[in-house]
């Protein structure tokens, strides 16, 4: 065994983000033993798949487009766009539990079912997702990681743009939103770089939300606080 993997098989990964906040309701520990297995977009975990076989999309969501959310926040972007394209599959990856509770809840509440839900880093979910085989991506309000020493965390990092660029298929959309400026000059350094191009004739085409939008929490936080939001689309080559 490596000295860079886990006894499990996996790579060891740094992770800096939250895993778990404030105690959860009961009603949330509910939504979790209930529902989270059942929700699950195929085997991901490197115990369950050490092998790392692909994920059968087909089999989980039949002929439907897949799409990817990465770092879904409390769910309320995926759970909408789940419930206005109900001709779309979405996997919803978090490794922050309470968000995920939150998820379920809302879930319930709307009685979508063409979404799936893993919550762990995303990395995973790309390690078993096939070539070629998502055709959205969103990448929203994501940890701004502002100290400059910090910035190789942000997932506009080859490490996680290289793997996604894998996934999509040619002509998929990545969306990214944030109200962070330095944020944004990352990504449009980077994003390109492997394999994108940025969809925008203006500034106001980067100012305005998309037509689908539904504001998320995150989002009115920053508003509250003055920030700027910035909406950039890609499109993968």
């Amino acid at each position: 065994m490596s000295e860079d993997t886990h006894p499990s098989g996996a790579p060891w990964r740094n992770f800096y983000g939250r895993f778990k906040g404030k105690g959860l309701r009961k009603s949330q520990e509910v939504f979790l033993e209930e529902d989270l297995a059942a929700l699950a977009p195929g085997k991901v975990g490197w115990e369950e798949n050490p092998d790392r076989t692909p994920l059968d999309l087909v089999a989980r969501f039949g002929d439907r487009p897949v799409w990817l959310e990465i770092g879904f926040g409390g769910g309320e972007h995926l759970v909408h766009q789940a419930a206005s394209n109900p001709e779309i599959a979405i996997i919803g990856a978090e490794p922050y539990l309470n968000g995920v509770a939150m998820l379920l809840g809302k879930i319930r509440d709307a009685g979508v079912s063409n979404l799936a839900v893993h919550p762990g880093d995303v990395r995973d979910v790309f390690d078993v997702l096939p070539d070629a085989s998502v055709s959205r991506a969103f990448l929203l309000y994501p940890d701004p990681w502002p100290k400059k020493r910090h910035h190789r965390r942000r997932f506009v990092t080859p490490e996680h743009l290289a793997p996604l660029a894998r996934v999509l298929k040619p002509g998929a959309i990545f969306r990214v939103a944030t109200d962070i400026p330095d944020y944004v000059r990352q990504a449009l350094q980077q994003v390109p770089r492997h394999g994108f191009e940025w969809l925008a004739e203006s500034p106001a085409d980067w100012r305005t939300p998309w037509d689908d939008w539904i504001s998320t929490r995150y989002e009115q936080k920053a508003l509250r606080e003055d920030r700027l939001p910035h909406y950039l689309t890609f499109r993968k080559l």
